[in-house]
């Protein structure tokens, strides 16, 4: 009777599929990096396997749906999904940035009242010489020759 040596045969089945999966998945990547369009029939073109078998791996065939169906920008330079800026990343952005500006509002009306004050100030100081709002023009002495 002969040894069941059926299990190397389930091991190099098992590992060609892993090393297949691989392939499909660095494809999908370098697809996504280089800004192609995703679709099935691109992919199995370019990891070299079938259609069939794509829509049979349920993570890739969501991956590529998901990647298909997402909205490319139509010109300029195209950016990687996984290095795309999320909704809530770029909601806490716009709040950063409102609240910013709300800081720089309020130092400016602040600094404006400040200038206005002394501006006052200035104008009621008794004086000899008149007092100017702007400072007056500097004047350099001549370059002469060493």
């Amino acid at each position: 009777m002969r040894a069941d040596n059926s299990h190397h045969l389930i091991d190099a089945s098992r590992r060609r599929a892993q090393v297949t999966y691989r392939s499909a998945v660095a494809a999908l990547r370098r697809m996504d990096n280089s800004g192609r369009p995703i679709t099935f029939d691109a992919l199995a073109r370019e990891a070299n396997v079938s259609r069939s078998w794509l829509y049979n791996q349920p993570e890739l065939r969501a991956e590529i749906e998901r990647l298909r169906d997402q909205p490319r920008p139509a010109a300029g330079r195209l950016v990687p999904d996984r290095q795309r800026s999320s909704d809530a990343s770029l909601l806490r952005r716009v709040e950063v940035a409102t609240q910013r500006i709300r800081e720089l509002e309020t130092d400016n009306k602040r600094l404006r009242h400040a200038l206005a004050e002394a501006l006052g100030e200035r104008r009621t100081a008794p004086s000899h010489k008149p007092h100017r709002d702007t400072p007056e023009p500097r004047v350099s002495p001549p370059i002469t020759a060493c």
